[in-house]
């Protein structure tokens, strides 16, 4: 009862960013009920048939990426200090969000559902004077294990997902043995580091009489010896902490894939020329791949992966020249933000800029009168182009629970709101400003071999 009250009385913005999540999985998952329907009224082409339902890999990836996002940002779900007394322990929240994304995902299941009976007219007759009726296989029943199985595929892997995301860790650090810089040297009143105590086995016995001696006349003289404990090493010969560099060296350090990432994103693209020098033969579309654009989807795949693993550090780099050339505070603020969530934006940034590029890249495919865009292809890029932005809003909302408290230090020190909401307009200028020209010129190299 408590986990339905949580769920329950949750904020508008919460239940919005649910029926987000409904909604793309209704659009997937009509996407696959679609592809049953293309099957059961072409049983002849079952390779084109299957090749609808491996498309459908790309919208449900979609989906479970932004289910997972919601999933991190839900309020109601967080752990607190005083929830695990009444039961509500990190185990029990991670589950209590895997049900809400099971629900959530199920729900936009049912109405897909629905939808697709009421459009094969199983329910009230066929409407729109049986416009569907051509790849929806109106008139053949629906078989049923095939039906709850592509219908289940959305709620379980969301659901799985968002469970192995959110499984509770120890919170308690592991501890590891510091390694011992200058092993003989001395400590002040003590003794050597990584050797016993004085006048051990180890330190010999004329040693121990020396020390003993010396601090022996030291008590006498009134100066009593501050003798540290065996096993404490002098902070001066260790070596600085993860916490010390960190704070040495800024705010987040720049992501180590861009190299990798560049180096990909010019594979792709070399790929794609290449391939471009011989256009295959049938037209390619996304029922019909012919045998010479095997290198096409390759350059298409390399370009998106190294598109996705780019984007962190280019949003550090963005952070950077924000703070170039004597930066005041507005792009302090700015560009630090940028430098601390670079990892945390740029995922999501990346993936959109992906989308983009090969929106670009489809839409100069079908550019032409004899392959006009389909309403399957049209409901399959809107549910992916609209869960790569509403995943990107929701991180930024996640980005900004993050900073609540630092929000909060800047304006109890008296920092005007007006600069906080201009460092925050500024981050997106300048994502946009960055990521905008450099989406499009890769859109456009990627569709240039399509365009000869």
């Amino acid at each position: 009862m408590l986990d339905l009250r949580l769920t329950r009385a949750a904020r508008p913005a919460v239940q919005l960013r649910r029926l987000l999540v409904a909604a793309a999985s209704a659009g997937t998952g009509f996407l696959l009920l679609s592809c049953l329907g293309y099957a059961l009224k072409r049983p002849e082409a079952a390779g084109s048939a299957a090749l609808r339902l491996a498309w459908c890999v790309v919208p449900v990836a979609a989906t479970v990426y932004l289910a997972l996002a919601v999933a991190r940002t839900d309020p109601g779900t967080r752990p607190r200090p005083g929830l695990s007394a009444i039961g509500l322990g990190p185990a029990r929240l991670m589950a209590v969000s895997a049900l809400v994304t099971a629900l959530s995902t199920t729900l936009g299941s049912l109405v897909a559902l629905s939808l697709f009976l009421h459009l094969r007219g199983d329910l009230t007759g066929l409407p729109f004077d049986g416009a569907g009726a051509s790849f929806l296989a109106a008139g053949k029943s629906l078989p049923l294990a095939a039906t709850l199985t592509l219908l289940a595929v959305v709620p379980v892997v969301a659901t799985v997902a968002v469970a192995l995301a959110l499984r509770p860790s120890d919170p308690r650090p592991v501890v590891r043995p510091q390694r011992r810089y200058l092993p003989f040297v001395r400590q002040a009143g003590g003794p050597a580091v990584g050797g016993r105590a004085a006048g051990g086995p180890a330190a010999g016995g004329r040693t121990g009489e020396v020390e003993a001696a010396g601090g022996g006349g030291a008590a006498g003289k009134g100066t009593p010896a501050a003798a540290a404990p065996a096993g404490v090493i002098d902070p001066r010969f260790t070596s600085p902490s993860l916490t010390d560099k960190a704070d040495d060296e800024g705010a987040g350090d720049t992501p180590a894939d861009l190299p990798w990432a560049v180096a990909l994103v010019a594979a792709g693209l070399t790929a794609q020329a290449y391939a471009g020098r011989k256009p295959p033969t049938p037209a390619f579309t996304f029922t019909t791949v012919p045998t010479g654009a095997g290198l096409f989807l390759l350059g298409w795949l390399l370009t998106a992966v190294g598109l996705v693993l780019a984007a962190p550090g280019l949003t550090h780099l963005c952070g950077r020249l924000l703070q170039c050339a004597r930066p005041g505070a507005l792009r302090l603020l700015a560009g630090r933000g940028l430098m601390a969530e670079a990892t945390r934006i740029g995922r999501p940034l990346g993936i959109l800029c992906a989308v983009t590029a090969a929106g670009y890249a489809v839409t100069t495919l079908y550019d032409s009168p004899g392959r006009p865009f389909g309403p399957l292809s049209a409901l399959g890029a809107l549910v992916v182009a609209g869960c790569a932005f509403a995943t990107l809003l929701t991180v930024a909302v996640e980005t900004r629970q993050g900073r609540a408290e630092t929000t909060d230090a800047l304006l109890r020190l008296g920092a005007p709101a007006t600069v906080l909401r201009g460092a925050a307009a500024l981050r997106a200028f300048a994502l946009l400003a960055f990521f905008a020209p450099l989406t499009l010129a890769i859109a456009a190299l990627a569709a240039f071999p399509l365009t000869r």
